[in-house]
This record gives structure tokens, C-alpha cells and sequence, in this order.
């Protein structure tokens, strides 16, 4: 009998020498259905410490019904990995599930929704129709599309809940942040992008009301809004306090 579903993916995943017990929490990633595409959009850190990390797999996702009918969706998952000889190993996987629709969310989703230089990814975009994203971050993006084509990676959904390695919350479940891994088509992460490109970036985030915008260039200053670290050198993050 052919394997279907979870149990498919305990046979792959046991099959890369990782326990198949991961494939009991791929949750949306093994859909009950007669068929499924995934593509993965991109891959990021949600945090980097010596010995564990989070990495955010962005996908995008194809289900064929019993019918013939296709739907799309996707989720956003933290795959958490931990230090390991010869290379980091998978430890868990927390696939997002974003809320339903809300039924009058924000006059700014729709415009955020129909921005051609804003491109989001099916978590992100569900975030923002769900109402669940405060209105700076909206109007930030409005701002950042006039002079930028931003590629979102993660808004809300699927983010770790706190700062990764700290008790401290993270601003990204409250709806008050976003991160962008591509811009102007050109990836944060790729070396050959124009480090003045990212600090232009970021420093138009700062002024689209961001009070911590994090990425891989380092801009000095005293008590200022900027940060980089390990984490951020693959994507840029913009967060906001109300």
C-alpha cells in the first residue's frame, strides 16, 4: 500500500536519518490530500545562538482536492536545529497557522494587499487579512513601496514567540514588526547587493516611525534605532512599538 500523509513524511524524514517523529508535527506541511506542491520561498533566521537555532521556511503550497480542484495556500515554519557533529541537526518543527479573516480588517490591508511593489508570501498575507497587524506596520510598508520593491518574509505568524534565547517577547506575534529578505529583487543575504542599498533601506524604516530596525549593516550611533547581529544578516527587521 502506498503511505499517504504523515506517515509518507515519517518514511522521508526517517530516510535522512532525522526521527520520524518530527513528521507528527509538520501539521499544514502533510495535508490529507490527494496531492500537494510545496515550494519554499526562502529560509531565514529566526535566531542564532552557539549551540541552537530557529530557521524560518517560507512556503507556498499546492493541494489537489478528491475533485480535481487545486487551492493554494502556505505556511511559515520554525524549524528549530540544535548543534551537532557532523553537521546541526532538526530538533523540532513549529509550522504557523494563521488566523481566519477578519470581517472588516484595517482600510490599509487592502491597500497593502493590492501595492504590486509590497510582495508577500500566504502567511503574511493571511496575517494582515486576520486584522491582526497594527496600523504602523501597514503604513510603513505603504511608505517603504514608494521608493522600494520590498519582498516580506514573516510578519506575524510563525515567528518565534519570544526573542530567540531570551524571555523577552518578540515584537513580530503582537503584529507590530515585519522582515524583508529581498529588496529591489536583490537578496539581503547575498553579498553583491549594495550594502548602501540596505543602509538606505533601513534608514527609511527609521523614518517610517521603525524604533528598532536590525539587518546586516552596522549604522552607529548612540541610543539609536539600529542593530545588527548574527541573526540579521540574511534579512532586515522592522519593528514598532505601538
Amino acid at each position: 500500500m502506498e503511505l499517504e500523509g504523515v506517515e509518507a513524511a515519517r518514511a522521508r524524514v526517517a530516510a535522512l536519518g532525522l526521527p520520524p517523529a518530527l513528521a507528527d508535527d509538520a501539521g499544514p506541511l502533510a495535508p490529507a490530500a490527494a496531492e500537494a506542491s510545496l515550494e519554499v520561498i526562502v529560509a531565514q533566521y529566526g535566531g542564532l545562538l552557539d549551540d541552537s537555532a530557529s530557521v524560518l521556511v517560507v512556503c507556498r503550497q499546492w493541494t489537489r482536492g478528491p475533485d480535481g480542484s487545486v487551492a493554494e495556500g502556505g505556511t511559515t515554519v520554525d524549524v528549530r536545529l540544535s548543534r551537532a557533529e557532523p553537521r546541526w541537526t532538526v530538533t523540532a518543527l513549529h509550522p504557523g497557522v494563521a488566523g481566519p479573516a477578519a470581517a472588516a480588517p484595517p482600510p490599509a490591508v487592502a491597500r497593502v494587499l493590492a501595492e504590486p511593489r509590497i510582495e508577500l508570501p500566504p502567511e503574511a498575507a493571511a496575517d494582515l487579512r486576520g486584522g491582526t497587524v497594527h496600523d504602523s506596520v501597514l503604513e510603513a510598508m505603504l511608505r517603504l513601496a514608494g521608493p522600494y520593491t520590498l519582498s516580506v518574509s514573516v510578519v506575524r505568524t510563525g515567528h518565534p514567540l519570544d526573542v530567540f534565547g531570551t524571555t523577552r517577547p518578540s515584537d513580530h506575534p503582537l503584529g507590530r514588526a515585519f522582515d524583508v529578505w529581498r529588496i529591489d529583487g536583490l537578496a539581503v543575504v547575498d553579498p553583491g547587493t549594495s550594502r548602501q542599498l540596505i543602509e538606505s533601506f533601513m534608514r527609511d524604516a527609521a523614518a517610517a516611525g521603525s524604533y528598532n530596525v536590525g539587518g546586516p549593516v552596522a549604522i552607529p550611533g548612540v541610543g539609536n534605532r539600529f542593530f545588527t547581529d548574527d541573526t540579521h544578516h540574511d534579512h532586515c527587521h522592522v519593528g514598532f512599538d505601538h
